[in-house]
Formats: C-alpha cells, structure tokens, sequence
C-alpha cells in the first residue's frame, strides 16, 4: 500500500501500528491528497491495487464527495484526505502516530 500511495504522489502518509490497540484492524494507513480529484484518484488506483493483488474486495465509504475516503480491507484501513479535512480530525493523535512504531513512511 505505502508503495501505492507514493506511487500516486499522496502527501504525509504514515502507518499506525494499531495492533493490541483495537481489533478493527492491525494498519491504519493515512495519507492526504492535494484536491478532491487527487484524493479520488489515490482511493481508485489502492482499490485497484488491492483487487490486482488479491486482498478482496475492500469497503470504500466517501468517493462522492472526496474529502475523506476510507478504504476498509479488513486487517488494513486506508484514510486519505484533503489536507483541510485531516487537519480537522486529527486522527493520528487519537491513534498515537505520534509515537515511534516503525511504520511511518514519508
């Protein structure tokens, strides 16, 4: 996925760790895209991606508006946001993003 999403030219993604934190999943990914065109075209190119390489098929809930997609495959949730939407939710302070994992990636 993190390829995928550099692949894509998304911005600030890192990966939490969400292991023994909850069991709605053991990655969140989240990245951010420039506009609501580009965040639409990294959620259609990890969806594709994910049925390329056999994951499934992944629950996505927000490509009509494209402020925030999430990309649910099950062990691995996928955000991607506007910048101003991420801002406003925050949501690697509510996970601890900000403390090392080992899974960031720039």
């Amino acid at each position: 996925m993190l390829g995928c999403l550099d692949e894509m030219k998304a911005e600030e993604t890192i990966a939490i760790d969400l292991a023994g934190k909850t069991s709605i999943a053991d990655t969140m990914i989240i990245a951010s895209g420039r506009s609501q065109r580009h965040v639409g075209s990294i959620a259609d190119h990890i969806t594709q991606e994910m049925k390329a390489k056999s994951f499934g098929t992944a629950r996505v809930e927000g490509m009509p508006a494209c402020d925030w997609v999430l990309i649910d495959a099950g062990d691995i949730l996928v955000h991607i946001f506007r910048p101003e939407v991420r801002g406003f939710y925050n949501l690697e302070k509510m996970w601890g993003a900000d403390r090392p994992s080992g899974l960031s990636a720039d």
